[in-house]
């Protein structure tokens, strides 16, 4: 099975701010073998210029782009998203912020594996969820020459993919394609003054309160849901 892991670097944070990097990096499983390739990146020149609040996550600037740089499209994100040999799965960190600017078209139908979602469930003891905590609390010895500098895209994917290799050895492409289309199971509770509580330990009427709040986080909303089936089920 081949897994590519995508990471993108954007003008903004919503559609119509643009995509300004891609990067690809090809995790393949065979025969309980894993095994990841060399990372890949592409430049897009942005129509809207990159403010400077953007230029200081990613510094991505205007000089970074030469003249034949392009303008990102539909139709060259398929190209670079389903390059030969083409992927079975589709994998990010966050996939969610991928999927607002990577059509449907662009990603052929494929399924994504969410490894920010992946790792709640198989790590969920970790001090936080991001790709670059997580490296660093793995213990991930990586080339710097590949996994550096953080925040650009090919870099990111070559550390997510290697996030990614790991949770393949405690979990199947199957159950972290079914766990991206649901909301992130949260460790604990992230706010308020249960902040930091195990879901066992909550108050049953606070987790009441919580699935009744319509500005309540979705994530938090399931996983209070999912804790009062548990004890109803007990």
């Amino acid at each position: 099975m081949r897994f590519r892991v995508i990471d993108i670097e954007t003008t903004g944070l919503m559609p119509p701010a643009e995509v300004i990097e891609i990067g690809c990096v090809d995790v393949v499983a065979e025969n309980g073998v894993i095994a990841i390739e060399p990372p890949r990146s592409q430049l897009f020149r942005p129509l809207h210029g990159i403010s400077p609040e953007t230029m200081a996550v990613h510094h991505i600037t205007e000089r970074d782009f030469q003249p034949d740089t392009p303008t990102c499209n539909d139709a060259l994100l398929f190209a670079l998203v389903n390059a030969y040999p083409a992927p079975d799965v589709l994998v990010a960190h966050n996939c969610e912020f991928e999927q607002r600017f990577i059509s449907g078209f662009a990603s052929n139908g494929l399924p994504w594996i969410c490894t920010h979602k992946a790792a709640l469930r198989v790590w969920p003891d970790a001090p936080r969820h991001s790709n670059q905590v997580l490296r660093y609390w793995r213990g991930l010895v990586l080339d710097e020459a590949m996994a550096m500098p953080p925040h650009r895209a090919g870099p990111d994917a070559w550390v997510t993919a290697h996030l990614l290799a790991e949770m393949l050895e405690d979990a199947s492409a199957d159950e972290m394609i079914e766990w991206a289309s649901q909301p992130g199971k949260l460790p604990n509770i992230t706010f308020g003054k249960h902040k930091g509580t195990r879901w066992p330990d909550v108050p049953t009427d606070y987790l009441h309160w919580m699935t009744r709040q319509k500005d309540m986080n979705a994530d938090a909303v399931f996983c209070a849901n999912e804790e009062i089936a548990r004890r109803n089920a007990g």
